[in-house]
C-alpha cells in the first residue's frame, strides 16, 4: 500500500503543516457545512448528471476509488496532476499538458475533470499513455484516499477551483499546490473576502499562481496569495482557441450542407446562450427572414441537455427545428424542412462552428450576467455581438470593444438593430472579424509563459529535462 503522508518531502521552506486552533475551527465548520450540503444537494446533482448522461462512468473515482489498472499505473514513478473541471478549462490545458509531458522526462501525468463532459474532451484529445480520472468530491476521507493513490509530486489547477479540503490534505503532505490561467470574477471575490477565515490560509499556501492579468492578480493577492508568487502570464484561452481553429472536430460544412444551409447563406449564431436568449434570437430572426432571405439560425446552447427546451421555445414561434444529434455524414436533415434552425446538442464542438458563421451572438450576456468567452469566436474571425453583462470577461472585452473588434448592445431591441445593421453591411462584418482576429494575435504567448513559471518552481525542475 502506498504510503499515507509525504513528511520527507518539503515542497516550500516556510511551509508549515500544523494548523492553528482558528484553522482548526475553520476545518471543523467547513466540513459539517459541507456534510449538511451534500444530503441537501445530492438529488439535484443526482439528476442533473442523469440528464447529462455517462454520470455512471466511473463513479466510484469521486468517492476516491479506483479501479486495479489505475492503482498500478500510479504504484511507481513520479506523478503531477492536473485538473480542469470542464470543457473550457480542458481545452486551455491541453496544449499545455502535452508541453509538460516532454519537459518532464519519465514523469507520468494524471488529468481529472469534474464534469462527464470535461472527462470525454481529456478522452478524445490526449494519448492514452496520459491517464485520467474524476476529481473527488471535497469530502476529506474520499480525497485523502485519491491522494494516497496518485500521491503527486505537484497539484496544477486550471482557473480557481478552490476545494478546502482538497488544500488542506495537499499542504499536509506538503505537495505544491498551483493555479494556472486564474481568474477571479467580482463575485468570487466578493464570497472569498466574507469567508476570509476559511479561505485566506488555502491562498497563502499556493506555490505560484499565474493569472490572466493585473485585476486578478490584485485581487487574488488581497486574498492572501502572496506577492511573489503571484506572475501575469497571460490568457490561455487566446493560445487555445487559435489552436482550435487550426483543428476542427466537426466537418460543419457538410453538417450545414446536409441541414439545408447553402453556401451563400447568411448566418446568425447564438453561441453558448442561456434561457431566454433562445427566444430572443428567435423573434429577431423571424422579423429579419423577410428582409434576408438568405439568413439562418443556428443555436449553440452552453448545456446541451437543454436544447430540447430551447428548439421547443423556437416551436412555439412557429420555428422549424432540427437537431445536430440527428445528423451524421450522409443524412439529410433538410428533408425535415429546408428552412429549419438548427440546434447544435452536442459538446466540445462549438469552436468548429465559428469560421463558418457571419455573425455571432456571446451567450449569457443578455438574460443572465457573466458572459461566455468570446476569444473562439475572435480567433476565428467572426464578426460578434454580446449583451451588456460580460462581468466575467471583462478584461477582454474592453480590448475588443476599444479595437473596434465586437458589438455590445444594452437589450434585445438593440441586438436586433445591430444584427440587422451588420447583415446588411459585409464590409463591416469583415473588418470586424479582422480586427479581433488581430486582439488574438497580439495576446498569444500564455501558455509558454505559465510554463516556464511551473518548470521553474523547484518541485518541478528537478523533475524536467535540460533544454
Amino acid at each position: 500500500m502506498p504510503e499515507k503522508k509525504r513528511d520527507d518531502r518539503k515542497a516550500d521552506g516556510d511551509r508549515k503543516n500544523d494548523p492553528t486552533v482558528s484553522q482548526t475551527l475553520a476545518e471543523w465548520f467547513y466540513r459539517i457545512l459541507l456534510n449538511l450540503g451534500l444530503v441537501i444537494s445530492a438529488p439535484y446533482y443526482f439528476r442533473r448528471m442523469q440528464r447529462r448522461g455517462g454520470w455512471k462512468d466511473r463513479v466510484g473515482q469521486r468517492f476516491g476509488k479506483y479501479d486495479a489498472d489505475f492503482i498500478k499505473h500510479c504504484s511507481k514513478g513520479k506523478r503531477i496532476w492536473i485538473h480542469a473541471v470542464s470543457v473550457g478549462e480542458v481545452h486551455l490545458s491541453l496544449e499545455l499538458v502535452k508541453r509538460l509531458k516532454a519537459r518532464l522526462g519519465d514523469c507520468k501525468i494524471i488529468v481529472s475533470a469534474t464534469t462527464t463532459t470535461g472527462m470525454a474532451e481529456w478522452r478524445k484529445k490526449l494519448p492514452p499513455d496520459i491517464k485520467t480520472c474524476f476529481y473527488p468530491i471535497d469530502r476529506r476521507p474520499w480525497v485523502r484516499s485519491a491522494m494516497d493513490v496518485i500521491r503527486p509530486e505537484a497539484i496544477i489547477l486550471a482557473e480557481a477551483e478552490i476545494w478546502p479540503n482538497f488544500f488542506w490534505e495537499a499542504r499536509q503532505r506538503n505537495i505544491p499546490t498551483f493555479l494556472i490561467n486564474a481568474r477571479i470574477s467580482e463575485k468570487s471575490f466578493g464570497r472569498y473576502q466574507q469567508l476570509a477565515f476559511l479561505f485566506r490560509p488555502l491562498f497563502q499556501s499556493l506555490a505560484q499562481v499565474g493569472t490572466q492579468n493585473k485585476s486578478d492578480a490584485d485581487r487574488l493577492a488581497s486574498l492572501g496569495c502572496r506577492q511573489d508568487r503571484v506572475q501575469v502570464t497571460g490568457n490561455m484561452k487566446f493560445d487555445a482557441a487559435l489552436s482550435g481553429t487550426r483543428k476542427p472536430t466537426l466537418d460543419v460544412h457538410q453538417l450545414f450542407h446536409e441541414s439545408g444551409i447553402t453556401d451563400n447563406a447568411l448566418i446568425l449564431m447564438g453561441s453558448s446562450t442561456h434561457p431566454g436568449e433562445e427566444a430572443i434570437l428567435g423573434k429577431i430572426y423571424s422579423e429579419l427572414k423577410p428582409v434576408h432571405p438568405r439568413l439562418k439560425l443556428v443555436l449553440v446552447p452552453r448545456h446541451f441537455e437543454k436544447a430540447r427546451a430551447a428548439g421547443d421555445t423556437l416551436k412555439a414561434a412557429s420555428l422549424k427545428v432540427c437537431y445536430r444529434s440527428e445528423w451524421k455524414p450522409g443524412t439529410d436533415l433538410s428533408k425535415n424542412d429546408d428552412d429549419a434552425c438548427l440546434i447544435v446538442d452536442s459538446t466540445g464542438e462549438l469552436s468548429s462552428f465559428y469560421a463558418h458563421v457571419d455573425l455571432v451572438f456571446i451567450g449569457k450576456s443578455l438574460t443572465a450576467k457573466g458572459g461566455q468567452s468570446p476569444i473562439e469566436a475572435a480567433a476565428a474571425g467572426t464578426a460578434m455581438i454580446m449583451g451588456p453583462n460580460m462581468q466575467n470577461f471583462r478584461a477582454i472585452t474592453r480590448t475588443l470593444l476599444s479595437n473596434k473588434a465586437a458589438f455590445q448592445v444594452p437589450d434585445a431591441n438593440g441586438l436586433k438593430d445591430a444584427v440587422s445593421k451588420l447583415l446588411k453591411d459585409s464590409d463591416a462584418r469583415s473588418s470586424i472579424g479582422s480586427q479581433a482576429k488581430q486582439v488574438v494575435q497580439q495576446n498569444l504567448g500564455a501558455v509558454d509563459r505559465s510554463l516556464e513559471m511551473l518548470v521553474s518552481h523547484p518541485s518541478l525542475s528537478r523533475l524536467s529535462e535540460a533544454p
